[in-house]
């Protein structure tokens, strides 16, 4: 990501910081490219576990040309969803971790590599974000596939059969 998107994206990131120069002046020398910013005033977080947060993102792509942005930290053992603000203080969720008013978020610099942390999808800049009914139910479609992959790996009960798959 280059160029006028770029800058779009840094504002809108740096917009949320209580002093937005002095945002820029980290992503610029932090040798890491990562910055500190609150979450709740434009965007809250939801922070999934990998191993649902990935086919989640499968699945939301294919729902939506471009959700929002979405950020994972290497080995994508956990990945960030940025949804609108409040949902956090409305979320019920097992295993689901959740970023909303007084609280703070590694934030990588759009369209560099950064240390610990990366964008799966950077943001445009435009102010998109990932609508929560909808990644709900992309967390349940995903869900639901990876418990017919488990049953079909381990010899599963299969309901339509009346007897064990296999």
């Amino acid at each position: 990501m280059t160029g006028p998107e770029t800058k779009a994206a840094i504002e809108w990131l740096t917009s949320v910081a209580p002093d937005p120069g002095a945002c820029r002046w980290e992503w610029e020398r932090n040798p890491q490219g990562i910055a500190l910013l609150p979450a709740g005033r434009r965007w809250d977080v939801l922070i999934l576990p990998g191993e649902l947060g990935c086919p989640t993102l499968d699945v939301l792509t294919r729902l939506v040309d471009r959700p929002g942005p979405v950020l994972a930290d290497f080995g994508e053992a956990r990945m960030g969803f940025f949804v609108p603000p409040g949902t956090v203080s409305r979320w019920i969720g097992t295993g689901v971790r959740g970023c909303g008013q007084g609280t703070w978020i590694v934030v990588p610099y759009p369209g560099r590599a950064a240390g610990g942390v990366r964008w799966l999808i950077p943001p445009d800049g435009s102010g998109t974000l990932t609508d929560a009914a909808l990644l709900e139910l992309a967390m349940h479609e995903a869900a639901g596939a990876a418990a017919r992959d488990a049953r079909g790996a381990h010899g599963g009960w299969d309901p339509r059969e009346g007897r064990p798959e296999g």
